[in-house]
């Protein structure tokens, strides 16, 4: 469904945050990323959708190559590459309804959505989007009266009505409290998994990643070190993408997570 092929970024510092990477995603899949600061998760979740252009190599979404699209067609491409930020990227001053709404401006154009003369088919996806984050109540609220995890439930729903076949979240959970990163996370995947979407996650809590994610992949300075299941990240591993600590203390708190999740 995505495929990068030899994707590379080199800025005109000279820095190489991405070299050479070769990825494949199938649709359904979600995928973590995880590597310490600098390891080029952002820039390559950036590159997928072009807010950063790659230096070289191609980014295929369903056969289509994004990274020779002109202005015209990767605004059409981007309908379909739903976008999640880490500072939630909301229009304080707009309603939740509003702000899951301008998820639309690439189909209803600038004007309509300026007027905010939405069709009645977008309104009505819109308040079951809200109902499905657990929002419908606050539709009418302003943004600037939303605590983290709320804002972060509209800005899945603002994604989600694109109607986008790829999902490319950046830190979701980085200003959360930790009941409420598991809870976005679990709700990003159960949407994922009812909409067969795929997902790319920058995350920089590895035990969260191992607790939600089906596959997950590690960078280091750019190049990718580890491609695998959850299980498979043992302490050599994480070692390998991060470098000398006790990770047996975080393989401990999934285990323990995992089993708090199971009684819950």
């Amino acid at each position: 469904m995505l495929q990068l092929k030899k994707l590379t970024k080199t800025y005109k510092t000279g820095d190489q945050a991405l070299k050479a990477v070769d990825l494949e995603i199938p649709a359904g899949q979600v995928l973590a990323l995880i590597g310490p600061s600098g390891a080029g998760k952002s820039t390559l979740i950036r590159c997928i959708n072009r807010l950063v252009e790659p230096t070289s190599g191609s980014v295929l979404l369903k056969g289509e190559n994004i990274t020779k699209l002109g202005s015209k067609g990767l605004r059409r491409a981007r309908r379909t590459m739903g976008m999640i930020f880490q500072e939630y990227a909301l229009v304080e001053r707009l309603t939740v309804m509003e702000n899951v709404l301008s998820g639309r401006l690439g189909y209803v154009g600038f004007w309509r959505s300026f007027l905010r003369k939405y069709p009645q088919s977008d309104i009505d996806e819109a308040f079951r989007l809200l109902d499905r984050v657990g929002l419908l109540e606050m539709a009418d609220k302003r943004a600037d009266e939303l605590s983290g995890g709320q804002r972060q439930r509209v800005g899945i729903a603002r994604a989600l009505i694109q109607n986008p076949a790829l999902l490319l979240v950046d830190e979701p959970t980085a200003s959360l409290d930790p009941k409420t990163s598991r809870q976005i996370m679990r709700l990003i995947c159960e949407l994922c998994e009812e909409r067969r979407l795929a997902a790319v996650i920058n995350i920089h809590d590895v035990a969260l990643a191992q607790m939600f994610v089906q596959r997950i992949i590690g960078l280091k300075l750019g190049e990718l070190q580890f491609d695998g299941t959850p299980q498979d990240l043992t302490e050599d591993v994480l070692t390998r993408i991060y470098g000398e600590e006790d990770w047996l203390a975080t393989i401990k708190k999934v285990e323990d997570d995992e089993a708090e999740e199971l009684d819950s």
